[in-house]
């Protein structure tokens, strides 16, 4: 019994020391609020949507134009250098890239294109760890509450124990009931050890999406869930989703841009003109000569045809893929709905049997088994039910939260 009682001690130790520490208590709108606003893995995405919006401006801009000085290095007449004077040579040019095609405006949309994907796939991380937020904040209120009930209970079962073990020395109750227990304390005990672990592994969770190192509970963690039970149509889901899933509209926008990619080939096969203009102070036909001039490739043998089909696989690719992620989501959202259904279905069920006829009864149960009213075995067997019930119920409640959210995060809408 000694070691009992030192255990469920160091159990108490711990949680002390654990709560101890600063605890925030949020709703789940306080939690979004900071959420969004400390979120390293939010601030680190936002970063890339500025850097391809820097790309717009950078695709806007026109090549710079090349100056080319040529001076005389060494007259072998004269036998001087850099011989520039007015008997000299100097040599003057300005260069400029004319773009033909539509290719800076090609280059433009292509550079749009890509910051709304940026901005797309920023929103798929938001509601991504919106749905770890949700879930898990909800997942710990219900590991918290069901941690507290284990302790009540523990604390019950180590005083049994205790009076239990007196009478058992003085020979008024045979040593099997304390035995068996003893049995029942270590059973619940080591129930609890593996939900503490799940519940430190949840608040680590929590934690890194806060980006706090308190404690995190929800303000009111048996609140109503009835928010939760809106109806709603599959196939209204699957339109929902259509118009507002980020992932689904990144893949529409990879189709998109690889249309740009191909017709920005397309546009390239039209040459560029480099046009200049030059002073030669004596090395042409005349002195202090100005010259004026274009340059432009010849398409002779580059046609840009392998680019240009290289885009047109990489557009039947993107089409592909789109059509491969729209029957994923629509398959996604069936069995995610029907999961919730389900869900649904228990814990209405549920919350038409558990009332508060249990608690008491478990008090009634607890009073009568100390009065020897009720046998051992009526009494553990009743007890290790009366767990399931709790663990179930915890399990219901959970799973529908979780179930809800995850529709939220296919349809990328909330709609629970």
């Amino acid at each position: 019994m000694q070691k009992v009682g030192s255990s469920l001690f160091l159990i108490l130790l711990v949680s002390v020391r654990l709560f101890a520490q600063d605890t925030l208590h949020l709703s789940l709108q306080k939690a979004d609020s900071i959420f969004l606003t400390k979120n390293y893995y939010l601030l680190a995405a936002s970063m890339n949507i500025e850097a391809k919006r820097a790309q717009i401006l950078q695709a806007k801009v026109y090549p710079n134009p090349i100056f080319t000085a040529d001076i005389n290095a060494y007259d072998p007449e004269n036998k001087q250098a850099f011989h520039v004077g007015k008997t000299g040579e100097k040599n003057f040019q300005l260069e400029q890239l004319i773009i033909l095609g539509g290719k800076r405006r090609a280059e433009i949309e292509i550079a749009k294109t890509n910051t709304g994907i940026a901005e797309l796939e920023f929103q798929q991380l938001v509601r991504e760890l919106k749905f770890r937020l949700h879930s898990d904040l909800y997942t710990i209120g219900q590991q918290d509450f069901l941690l507290k009930k284990y302790a009540k209970q523990l604390n019950l079962l180590d005083t049994l124990l205790k009076s239990y073990e007196v009478q058992a020395n003085k020979g008024n109750i045979p040593l099997k009931e304390v035995v068996r227990l003893k049995g029942a304390y270590i059973q619940l005990n080591n129930d609890r050890a593996e939900l503490f672990k799940e519940y430190i592994l949840t608040q680590t969770d929590l934690q890194i999406l806060l980006q706090t190192s308190s404690f995190v509970l929800p303000d009111s963690p048996d609140a109503s869930l009835d928010h939760y039970l809106t109806p709603a149509s599959v196939s209204n889901l699957q339109n929902v989703a259509q118009e507002n899933l980020p992932e689904l509209l990144v893949m529409k926008q990879n189709k998109i841009l690889a249309e740009q990619y191909l017709s920005y080939q397309k546009r390239a096969a039209v040459p560029d003109i480099n046009f200049f203009a030059s002073y030669d102070q004596r090395g042409g036909a005349f002195n202090n000569q100005v010259n004026t001039g274009i340059a432009i490739p010849l398409p002779l043998w580059d046609r840009n045809r392998g680019n240009i089909k290289t885009s047109q696989y990489q557009l039947q690719e993107a089409q592909y893929n789109l059509q491969a992620k729209e029957n994923e989501i629509v398959s996604r959202i069936n069995n995610s709905y029907a999961y919730y259904i389900q869900t649904v279905s228990e814990y209405k069920k549920s919350h038409e049997l558990y009332n508060d006829d249990f608690e008491k009864t478990v008090e009634g149960m607890s009073m009568n088994f100390q009065k020897r009213n009720v046998s051992i075995i009526e009494f553990i067997d009743f007890f290790e039910s009366y767990n399931s019930v709790l663990a179930e119920l915890v399990r219901i409640k959970t799973q529908l939260v979780i179930s809800a959210e995850q529709i939220n995060l296919l349809t990328g809408k909330d709609i629970y």
